[in-house]
């Protein structure tokens, strides 16, 4: 069973796709298909920092960051090893929020 069927169902229905950018070490989001904004990560050995989340004026409300972030770490959870680093105020904020993902830091 694939584990974003449920919330990307949700996303799709309200016009929203998340993808992972690995060339551009970024994350991005889209609604309907304008691209709203992004989280960048660097990886270093066994780590994955995400270090800055971008969400366009226009796109603040709708909780368009929090679905970005939760689908960056359901994807760093379920296809690799590597430990999260959140030096991203608005990363580090979400994970106060959401204490069922902070198995994945690194310290």
């Amino acid at each position: 069973m694939d584990p974003f069927s449920q919330r990307s169902r949700y996303a799709r229905a309200m016009g929203i796709t998340v993808r992972n950018e690995p060339e551009l070490n970024r994350y991005v989001i889209f609604k309907d298909d304008e691209q709203a904004g992004f989280t960048e990560y660097h990886i270093q050995g066994d780590e994955i920092d995400f270090y800055h989340t971008e969400i366009d004026p226009e796109h603040r409300e709708g909780g368009l960051a929090s679905i970005l972030v939760q689908y960056a770490l359901d994807d760093v959870r379920e296809h690799s090893d590597r430990r999260l680093v959140a030096s991203c105020p608005y990363v580090r904020h979400w994970l106060r929020e959401h204490p069922e993902y902070r198995d994945l830091l690194s310290r």
